[in-house]
């Protein structure tokens, strides 16, 4: 979704989980196993932090990224953030046969989303400019509707990249 908004807008898109990959040299998977959550989370709100002085585009963040006071409070004023929303059963239809989400790797994974929704739910909401539900839209619809509440938030060029393809 962030690739396409970033085409869609012509600015860069930057995945912070990359920026963590590349800054721990191994994959979120590796590095969560050996070094765990709470070093994960380090590394990942000094990424946010980097990325909020000088990043110019679309971030995407992890999905525990707002557990962080830090991070909420990084994101909420250095970028317009758009909370994804989407409901466990949604999540788990896209995400049962993942396998690089370690927090995942459980025995009831959908009783983990709905713990893990739980729990952040709230913070998504308390970090977010705007809200969008994934539902079942398409991709392409998804950027458009994205697209819609930047422009009306003033965050985005007035013609959003309208002349440009999807």
């Amino acid at each position: 979704m962030g690739r396409r908004l970033g085409q869609r807008l012509q600015i860069p898109f930057i995945d912070t989980d990359e920026v963590v990959e590349r800054r721990v040299g191994c994959s979120i998977r590796d590095y969560f196993e050996r070094e765990g959550e709470e070093n994960f989370r380090n590394v990942e709100e000094a990424v946010i932090a980097d990325l909020a002085a000088t990043a110019h585009g679309v971030v995407a963040t992890g999905g525990g990224a707002v557990l962080r006071e830090a991070n909420r409070i990084q994101l909420r004023a250095h970028f317009h953030v758009i909370y994804l929303r989407s409901s466990p059963e949604d999540l788990f239809r896209r995400l049962r046969h993942d396998v690089k989400r370690p927090l995942l790797q459980v025995a009831d994974p959908l009783g983990r989303l709905h713990e893990l929704y739980g729990a952040r739910d709230p913070l998504y909401r308390e970090t977010a400019h705007d809200v969008v539900e994934t539902g079942r839209p398409t991709v392409a619809m998804l950027v458009n509707i994205i697209v819609m509440q930047l422009e009306l938030a003033g965050a985005a060029p007035s013609d959003g990249g309208s002349d440009r393809r999807d």
